[in-house]
């Protein structure tokens, strides 16, 4: 099924949201023009308003959705749903349910993450059932925090569903354990590009040996985030690899060393979504890839030489 855009409808539900502010609301823009820290609303909200439910889709395949989310995906009166989120994983949408794209895609938002505050927020308050779908998990680079926050401090009530995130199935679907005992003692997760666009991150932390890092929204970046690490102590020798478009039968996997990892990516023409491995647990990949693709029953793509 193609996306559709709802644009009028988004924009006039924005609209709404700022024209005529409800009490929650106003109390809400005190909260955010005031230095302190913001207070939660204590007052009720009505029963005959809405619901918000933050979902997480998992990282593209559609068996790795659960339970919880296939049944909120039935149930919903209106879906605002994200660019990561496929056509497969939206042909288990209520039919009858409403969409809204508000994805974003590097350098193209449909929507601002403000917008799609108020948008939630004023669907939530003409008493619709919410889902808000995204790509992997809500509380994992995913902005989910800052929606519930949003939504907690106007008293809407909401849940999150955890999905699967897409390190967890890029690393498991391209055969790489994210821990090991005789490789890696920690994982840690990092986005290669934060709130202000720059990549500075804690690269000495980063460039520990014995543990794997993972990088979210990092692929346009490779060569400077791998330069980075060399230049805080890590051998450029580690393993790494960018997957691609993981979980989905376009799932390709590059792999390399930190100090080749960014010719190799961009001989290979990697493009986002994409996530970046680096460690030691990387190079069990060529042993354990090939049986789990043939238990999957498919063959997915071998790492590029």
């Amino acid at each position: 099924m193609a996306r559709r855009r709802w644009e009028p409808l988004h924009r006039s539900l924005c609209a709404v949201a700022r024209e005529e502010p409800h009490p929650f609301e106003q109390r809400g823009r005190a909260m955010e023009s005031d230095s302190a820290a913001p207070r939660l609303t204590t007052t009720p909200w009505p029963r005959s308003r809405g619901v918000v439910h933050l979902v997480g889709a998992g990282p593209g395949d559609p068996d790795l959705l659960t339970l919880r989310a296939v049944r909120l995906m039935r149930e919903a009166e209106v879906v605002v749903y994200d660019y990561l989120v496929s056509d497969a994983i939206l042909g288990f949408l209520n039919p009858r349910a409403e969409r809204i794209y508000a994805g974003k895609r590097q350098g193209r938002h449909a929507l601002s993450q403000d917008e799609i505050n108020r948008l939630l927020f004023a669907l939530a308050r003409r008493g619709r059932r919410v889902l808000r779908l995204k790509g992997g998990d809500p509380f994992v680079f995913g902005r989910g925090g800052e929606e519930a926050e949003y939504l907690a401090e106007r008293g809407v009530p909401f849940e999150v569903v955890p999905g699967v995130t897409a390190a967890s199935g890029a690393a498991a679907y391209a055969g790489i354990p994210l821990t090991h005992r005789d490789r890696a003692r920690a994982v840690v997760f990092v986005t290669g590009h934060l709130k202000d666009g720059s990549c500075d991150l804690d690269w000495p932390m980063l460039a520990r040996a014995r543990q794997t890092v993972v990088i979210y929204m990092g692929v346009t970046r490779v060569a400077e985030i791998c330069g980075q690490l060399v230049a805080h102590g890590l051998d450029p020798a580690t393993p790494a690899a960018v997957i691609e478009k993981a979980t989905t039968p376009s799932q390709r996997v590059v792999a390399a060393t930190v100090g080749t990892l960014a010719a190799v990516a961009a001989a290979a023409g990697v493009k986002p979504p994409a996530l970046i491995v680096i460690g030691e647990v990387v190079a069990l990949r060529e042993s354990l890839d090939r049986q789990l693709a043939s238990i999957r029953g498919r063959e997915l793509p071998r790492a590029a030489a």
